[in-house]
């Protein structure tokens, strides 16, 4: 008799959308996967909401354009009253304000409706153990053309001014499409350095994710795109240099943790 070791839980998932033949399309493809459960459908943002607080599932993949409670607000009350559900963004076009929105919300990650299953699949599994389930070089163009600043965008954030140099360089590369290998590569530095820096910038920033420090850089002028279509972004006002970080509090520095 051999032993294989206890079968992991499934990851439950709750479908959002308003077109039923997407619902239903949505099950069918996920249903065959042994390591995801369909636990329920939405027919609106209200209505996941509602499901969610009552099936506790792991993973919401939620359309962001849809009637009664859209997508970024619904996305927006499950991080606020059901934190330990995941919600990862669906939309039509790759290109869209609203999935700014519900990554600002909350939202884990991206996925456009053209994605192959095999990528939903690994978009929720993604997203079900806690990283940001988007490619970076789309989650930089995407914000780089819907998140504008420093005029007229939210504050900058709080922790700014805690980033050392290095942070900064590692933070604005990230911003520009880099992933943890290539930001490892540019700056000559270990992979394992690059996570600990990126957990750093996280904590003193106050942002949960890859995306919500993307959007931070972009709001607060780290970074700019450049007008020219397809140009990676460039450092805010035409600077060739990372800007340096205002003086940090005189408080003692804790040694970034490691993370994934």
């Amino acid at each position: 008799m051999t032993g294989t070791g206890p079968t992991p839980p499934r990851i439950r998932v709750l479908i959002a959308d308003d077109q039923p033949l997407v619902r239903r399309g949505l099950s069918l493809i996920l249903s065959p996967d042994p390591s995801l459960e369909v636990v329920g459908e939405a027919e609106n943002g209200a209505q996941a909401v509602a499901l969610a607080r009552q099936l506790r599932p792991d993973v919401v993949v939620m359309d962001i354009r849809m009637p009664v409670l859209d997508g970024v607000c619904a996305t927006g009350e499950l991080a606020a009253t059901v934190p330990d559900c995941r919600v990862l963004a669906l939309s039509t076009f790759d290109l869209d304000e609203y999935v700014v929105g519900a990554l600002r919300a909350g939202a884990y990650g991206f996925l456009p409706k053209d994605s192959s299953p095999e990528d939903l699949g690994a978009a929720i599994r993604t997203v079900h153990a806690g990283e940001a389930a988007v490619a970076p070089r789309l989650l930089t163009r995407l914000i780089s053309t819907y998140v504008r600043g420093p005029h007229g965008a939210p504050p900058a954030p709080t922790g700014l001014g805690e980033l050392t140099p290095r942070e900064v360089e590692v933070w604005h590369l990230m911003a520009t499409g880099l992933d943890n290998t290539e930001i490892s590569r540019a700056l000559d530095i270990s992979l394992s350095t690059v996570k600990n820096y990126i957990t750093s910038i996280f904590d003193k920033l106050a942002v949960r994710d890859r995306a919500q420090a993307v959007i931070a850089a972009y709001e607060s002028g780290l970074v700019t795109a450049r007008p020219a279509a397809g140009d990676p972004p460039a450092y805010g006002h035409n600077e060739t240099t990372p800007p340096s970080p205002t003086p940090r509090s005189s408080r003692r520095e804790t040694k970034p943790r490691p993370q994934l």
